[in-house]
């Protein structure tokens, strides 16, 4: 998730306002380098683990390319929730 919403935030798929308002709701919680990764991750329960628990769709325009980018959980108590969709 952090490397993909960093990613997302790069390419301009995302504003600097908004992943500075990540960065002080993740800093609150002592998580302050998780704010690329709640770009993607926005259950509370996901943002209080660290760990990517539902799948996420991201879709952004560059001046090239149309994106999509799907966020999918890697640990293994919740990869039945990527199988499932």
């Amino acid at each position: 998730s952090t490397t993909t919403g960093h990613l997302i935030y790069q390419c301009g798929g995302i504003d600097k306002r908004t992943i500075e308002k990540f960065e002080k709701e993740a800093a609150e919680l002592g998580k302050g380098s998780f704010k690329y990764a709640w770009v993607l991750d926005k259950l509370k329960a996901e943002r209080e683990r660290g760990i990517t628990i539902d799948i996420a769709l991201w879709k952004f325009e560059t001046p090239r390319y149309y994106v999509t980018v799907i966020d999918a959980p890697g640990h293994r108590d919740f990869i039945k929730n990527m199988i499932r969709g």
